[in-house]
C-alpha cells in the first residue's frame, strides 16, 4: 500500500515547463496579432514590440500593409469562416515561418447551423449587393431636374418624352416652326408663378409678341402638366377680337415657350393708377360688355374660363378689353365640374361649399369685376379668410353710395347664391345700364 500511498508535496514529480516564448527579430513581434470584427469592417491590431523603432507587425511574407477590406493572413492560411482555426505555431521563434499552400477548409458532414447564422468576415466579395438598376447619368438639364425631384418625392423620374407628352407637347422637329433664335427678347412685361412674360419681335417679319416663358422644372414640381396642356390646346383654337390670341409654341429641354398676340396694358395695374381705384360707368360699362361677349364665344364651345380677374384681362393700345391667361379654363361637354381654382375674392358659393359647378361660375365672376371697378375693392374682402368665405357663402356686400341705382340692380341679378337664378350673360348686353353707357 505504501507504493499507491499520495505522495507529499515535497515528493511530487516536477513536470518541466516549456521554453518561454522569446521574440524573433527586431522588425517582428512574438505575440499574435489580436482580432477585433466591428459592423462591416474587419480591425487588426498588434501589441507593440520592444524595439526602439515602432512598427506595425506585418508578417514578412506579406510585402505591403494589410488591406482592411480583406481578411488578414495568418500562418498563411486565409481567415474567412470563423471555424477555420489559424495555427499559431507556424510564427513560433522555433521553427521557421512556411507558408503551405492554401487548403479550402472542409465543411462539417452534418452541420446543424443555417447559412445565414455562419458569421463571415466581411469583405468585397460576400457584402450582398442590390438588384438595382444604374441608371444612364443625365443628358439634358431636363433630366438632372428630374431626377432630383424624384429622388425626393420617391418616385422614378419620368423620360423627358413622357414629360412632354404629359403636357401636350410635340417632340418632332418638323412640326415645331420656331425656336428661340426667331425672336429679339426685350423688356419683361410681368411675372408669374411658373415663368415670366417678354415683349419679342420675330426677326423675319419683324411682328411684336408676347412670349411667355415657363419652366418645365416648376410644371412638374407643381403637378400641373394637364393644365399647361389646356391651355394651349384650348386657347391656340379661340379667335375672338377680346381674346388675347396664340400664334403657337416651342419648347427645349428647360423650358416652354409660348408666342402670345402682345397687349401692352394690364387692366390690374390701370385700375390702381386712376383716382379712388376705380372706373368711370362708361368706362366700366364698356369692358363688361367686351368681356361678357368674349365669355358668351366661350360657353357656346364648352369652354369655362373659371379665373376671371382683373389680373388677367389685359388692354390694347387702343382701349379695348381682352381675356388672357387660360391656366385654369376647362373644355367640357359636362356642365359640371368640381375642382376648387380660381381666386379666393372671385370663388363662387357652390365652389366654397364644395359642390359642383358650371359656367355660371364665369357669370358670378363678372359681378364680383363689376362692384370692383366701380367701388375700388372686391365685394367679399375681409380682414381673415373665414370672414371672406362666410360673406361669399351669403351674399353679404354693401354698395357705396356713389354706385348708380342700374348698377346696383345689374350686380344684384349677377351675385346670387344659387348658380340658376344669375342673369345670363346673353340678358346681361340687354340691361339698361349697358345699353345707357356704351351706346354713341
Amino acid at each position: 500500500m505504501s507504493n499507491f500511498a499520495l505522495k507529499s508535496k515535497e515528493n511530487r514529480i516536477q513536470r518541466p515547463r516549456p521554453p518561454p516564448v522569446t521574440t524573433v527579430a527586431s522588425n517582428t513581434t512574438s505575440s499574435v496579432p489580436r482580432r477585433t470584427v466591428g459592423f462591416g469592417t474587419t480591425t487588426v491590431t498588434a501589441a507593440k514590440p520592444s524595439g526602439a523603432q515602432y512598427r506595425r507587425s506585418v508578417p514578412t511574407t506579406i510585402g505591403k500593409t494589410p488591406d482592411l477590406l480583406h481578411p488578414p493572413k495568418f500562418g498563411g492560411q486565409q481567415l474567412s469562416n470563423r471555424g477555420c482555426k489559424p495555427d499559431i505555431t507556424k510564427n513560433l521563434p522555433s521553427k521557421p515561418v512556411q507558408k503551405p499552400p492554401s487548403q479550402p477548409c472542409k465543411p462539417e458532414a452534418q452541420s446543424r447551423v443555417t447559412p445565414k447564422e455562419v458569421f463571415k468576415i466581411p469583405t468585397v466579395a460576400n457584402i450582398p449587393k442590390k438588384p438595382t438598376q444604374v441608371a444612364k447619368p443625365p443628358t439634358t438639364v431636363n433630366h438632372l431636374q428630374s431626377n432630383l425631384k424624384a429622388t425626393t418625392l420617391d418616385e422614378k423620374p419620368c423620360s423627358e418624352q413622357q414629360n412632354n407628352k404629359n403636357m401636350g407637347l410635340t417632340d418632332k422637329k418638323n412640326e415645331m416652326k420656331w425656336t428661340l433664335d426667331n425672336f429679339d427678347i426685350g423688356k419683361a412685361l410681368g411675372k408669374g408663378k411658373f415663368g415670366n412674360v417678354y415683349l419679342a419681335r420675330e426677326k423675319s417679319s419683324g411682328f411684336i409678341v408676347a412670349l411667355k416663358v415657363l419652366f418645365k422644372t416648376q410644371i412638374l414640381k407643381a403637378n400641373v402638366e394637364h393644365q399647361l396642356k389646356r391651355e394651349i390646346e384650348i386657347q391656340t383654337h379661340l379667335r375672338h377680337p377680346n381674346i388675347v390670341r396664340m400664334f403657337g409654341y416651342f419648347h427645349d429641354d428647360a423650358r416652354v415657350y409660348m408666342i402670345l398676340e402682345y397687349a401692352p396694358k394690364q387692366l390690374y395695374k390701370e385700375l390702381q393708377a386712376q383716382e379712388n381705384q376705380r372706373f368711370s360707368e362708361d368706362r366700366a360699362a364698356l369692358y363688361i360688355k367686351q368681356l361678357t361677349e368674349a365669355l358668351i364665344y366661350c360657353h357656346d364651345k364648352n369652354i369655362i374660363h373659371r379665373d376671371i380677374k382683373p389680373e388677367n384681362l389685359l388692354l390694347t393700345k387702343g382701349g379695348d378689353l381682352k381675356i388672357a391667361d387660360f391656366g385654369w379654363s376647362v373644355h367640357t361637354r359636362d356642365s359640371k365640374r368640381m375642382t376648387l381654382c380660381g381666386t379666393l375674392d372671385y370663388l363662387p358659393p357652390e365652389m366654397v361649399s364644395g359642390n359642383s359647378h358650371d359656367k355660371s361660375v364665369d357669370v358670378w365672376s363678372v359681378g364680383v369685376l363689376l362692384y370692383e371697378i366701380l367701388v375700388g375693392k372686391p365685394p367679399f374682402e375681409a380682414s381673415t379668410y373665414e370672414e371672406t368665405y362666410k360673406r361669399i357663402l351669403n351674399a353679404q356686400y354693401i354698395f357705396p353710395q356713389h354706385v348708380a341705382p342700374l348698377a346696383r340692380d345689374l350686380i344684384s341679378r349677377l351675385l346670387r347664391v344659387k348658380p340658376e337664378t344669375r342673369l345670363p350673360l346673353k340678358d346681361l348686353l340687354l340691361h339698361d345700364w349697358i345699353k345707357i353707357h356704351t351706346n354713341p
